[in-house]
């Protein structure tokens, strides 16, 4: 069949190469086979059960899509190019393999709503996927967390030492971003499960059809709810890429702390040979590939959301074949979030922490200042402000000596604050100052092993 007799009697002669070339989408669109089989297996039904299409003729079209379906399955299908899409492709064998019958499925729908459903199908499998690998990662994440509950590491502001937390703490912190991540991924789905199939070109149909039958047996929630929206719509499309870009963000920004923490300067975590990779002139190098690939994957996903946007936010009402883009930066996008999210679970169950080099790096920098400072309020009495001033001139004085807080004499800090006594010493260790972090959401050991707790109730 060609494309000429597909699109009826209006035109006279086939379309010039070039526009059989640009007009084909069956390349990019094969990936919704399973999707719009299943749609017009129960567009077939409701078409039958309302009495448009009698029940023998619905019969054979089941059975017809359901040898398709082997077909494709089975890698025996020849999709042609000539026939532009898979709705076209599918049907095209299906009157191949049943005859007349083949011309009636096709009653009371358009294109325009087919592939609105097939998309939506789709996309609603994608989410649950990617829902299931972010939940993975963040068992990892809470796994390693827990068992690094008591690691002392620097915590940083603008890259430099600022105080000290616990390695648990930095990786729950993660766990926080991929759970909200998996919120907006839940919303995202939740909106889109409805069914634009019966919404026909833009208008509707005149057919008594049962839009509430097949979006029961295609299990969304409810059918949408206007003809011309069903069909132009496609923000479904654009708020997927707007979540996977804020996940694919929270990915990379871990990707790099896990290449800056395998540099030789930071020595903090080990990766084994399963997830990093030589160089091939020289043989000492254990480079963080997949944490790299992982940082680079944002810019593949948004700008598939930029691609997007640019496609529809000119386009009027309703459909226009602009929207023939819509498919391949969302097909893009969600191999690409799959295979980071997959990368970064396998990195953070694979990643050992260095201890004693994480411990290293708190003795410089004067991680422990803010607890000098906390210290003078608290026990002194000073406004915070006063204490700042006198902290800051004690940490001048350690710089300019070599040395840490912790190893200046009493009498030196006494010579900047007299009422310091020996108990100061009591808060100038990193770990004194690491378990002195008991508010909500601190960095003490004992919050991150109860916020692992919570997080498994919350998220697993």
């Amino acid at each position: 069949m060609s494309a000429n007799e597909m699109w009826g009697g209006r035109f006279a002669a086939g379309p010039a190469a070039v526009m059989q070339e640009i007009n084909a989408s069956i390349d990019v669109d094969r990936r919704f086979a399973t999707e719009d089989i299943r749609g017009s297996k129960a567009h077939a039904s409701m078409l039958a059960a309302q009495g448009i299409i009698a029940e023998a003729d619905r019969d054979a079209i089941l059975d017809g899509l359901t040898r398709i379906e082997a077909e494709i399955g089975e890698g025996r299908f020849a999709f042609k190019a000539e026939l532009e899409d898979i709705h076209m492709n599918v049907e095209a064998r299906l009157k191949e393999l049943i005859g007349e019958p083949a011309g009636r499925l096709h009653t009371a729908r358009s294109r325009n709503d087919q592939v609105a459903t097939d998309f939506r199908l789709w996309l609603r499998g994608a989410i649950d996927g990617l829902e299931a690998a972010m939940a993975d990662l963040q068992r990892a994440l809470i796994e390693r967390a827990e068992a690094s509950a008591d690691v002392l590491m620097p915590g940083y502001t603008h890259l430099q030492a600022a105080q000290p937390v616990t390695f648990g703490h930095h990786l729950m912190a993660y766990v926080e971003m991929v759970g909200r991540d998996r919120g907006r991924m839940a919303d995202c789905r939740k909106r889109l499960n409805e069914c634009p199939l019966g919404a026909a070109a833009l208008a509707g149909t005149s057919f008594p059809i049962d839009r509430e039958a097949t979006a029961r047996a295609l299990d969304f929630d409810r059918p949408t709810l206007n003809s011309m929206d069903s069909v132009a719509a496609r923000d479904f499309a654009l708020e997927f890429l707007a979540a996977a870009s804020i996940h694919a963000t929270h990915l990379s920004r871990l990707a790099e702390e896990i290449v800056i923490w395998m540099s030789e300067p930071f020595g903090f975590i080990t990766l084994s040979d399963a997830f990093t990779t030589g160089s091939s002139i020289m043989p000492q190098k254990k480079n963080p590939d997949a944490a790299e690939l992982v940082r680079a994957k944002p810019g593949r996903i948004l700008g598939a959301f930029v691609a997007l946007s640019s496609v529809m936010k000119g386009l009027p009402m309703t459909y226009g074949k602009d929207m023939q883009e819509d498919k391949e930066p969302v097909f893009d996008a969600a191999d690409s979030l799959m295979l980071a999210v997959a990368a970064m679970a396998g990195m953070v169950d694979d990643m050992r922490p260095n201890a004693d080099n994480m411990r290293a790096a708190l003795l410089k920098g004067f991680p422990t200042a803010t607890d000098l400072a906390d210290w003078l309020v608290r026990v002194l009495g000073l406004p915070f402000r006063e204490a700042h001033h006198v902290t800051g001139a004690l940490v001048r004085t350690a710089e300019e000596t070599g040395c840490g807080l912790a190893d200046l004499s009493l009498a030196t800090m006494q010579a900047v604050e007299g009422r310091i006594t020996e108990d100061i010493y009591s808060v100038l260790t990193p770990e004194a100052s690491a378990a002195s972090r008991t508010s909500l959401g601190g960095t003490a050991p004992d919050n991150v092993r109860a916020a692992a707790e919570v997080a498994r109730e919350r998220f697993l």
